[in-house]
């Protein structure tokens, strides 16, 4: 498997310019919170979800549907037992609270979604020169792309670990998931090891590179907003006005509900 979330397309969403997928991915994860109603997260999801279909990247949703999972079966059960309404359900459950904590499940799905497909359609580089774009300073954008980039590479090292423990014998596939789990707990003590190392041996290539010398910079990669940019962002930008406008007018909401 490769660890890499991003997916080489050629979609209109991967030629946009770095800026504007940070003011796209800003704005997806501002849009859910604007609602409580779980059907009006459900709307926000499907869009979502067209947006990830235009740029071809549902694939990777494959990688994480067991955390998607398992946060909206948690969080819902969790909110409808601390939380309170007006109308009982079942047993102490209000609905109330259940539509509560669907809602609050649903932003936390979505939020996970849209940085998914940010990751699927922008090269590690393009965040890093997009933050600098935006009056970012370098080392903060630097450091952002680097704990990108660094995530990928933990996780193949954990992959190539768990490969070198099964050909000597271990098993980590039998049992339930409880059992799999503590089965993998021992790997995590050389994939840290391993990650300080690399970690270790980066920062000495970073100073043997004279990382930091000059305040200013030069970029290989070349980004410029286009059309099609400003039209994205207008776009997106009038829609998140709308969906605010429509909670003001007192659409969205749920009433009953305290926690």
């Amino acid at each position: 498997m490769d660890p890499s979330l991003y997916l080489d397309r050629d979609t209109w969403v991967h030629r946009l310019d770095p800026r504007t997928k940070i003011f796209l991915l800003l704005g997806m994860f501002a849009l859910p919170f604007v609602f409580l109603n779980p059907l009006y997260e459900l709307a926000v999801l499907a869009l979502v979800l067209f947006f990830g279909y235009l740029a071809q990247s549902l694939a990777n949703l494959r990688r994480i549907w067991f955390i998607l999972l398992t946060i909206l079966i948690v969080t819902t059960i969790l909110w409808s037992i601390v939380g309170s309404g007006r109308t009982p359900l079942f047993l102490f459950v209000e609905r109330e609270a259940l539509l509560y904590g669907l809602s609050t499940a649903l932003r936390i799905v979505i939020t996970v979604i849209a940085g998914m497909f940010f990751l699927s359609t922008t090269r590690n580089e393009e965040v890093g020169i997009g933050l600098v774009r935006l009056g970012i300073p370098y080392r903060f954008a630097f450091a952002v792309s680097t704990a990108l980039r660094l995530v990928p590479t933990v996780v193949a090292t954990g992959l190539t670990i768990g490969q070198a423990q099964r050909s000597r014998g271990l098993d980590l596939e039998s049992g339930n998931i409880i059992q799999r789990i503590r089965k993998h707990l021992p790997l995590l003590v050389p994939v840290f090891v391993t990650t300080v190392r690399s970690t270790n041996v980066f920062s000495m290539a970073l100073e043997s590179k004279g990382f930091g010398a000059r305040p200013e910079r030069t970029y290989f990669l070349r980004t410029a907003m286009s059309g099609r940019d400003a039209l994205v962002i207008v776009g997106f930008g009038a829609l998140l006005a709308g969906c605010i406008a429509l909670r003001l007018a007192g659409y969205g909401g749920l009433e009953g509900f305290s926690r």
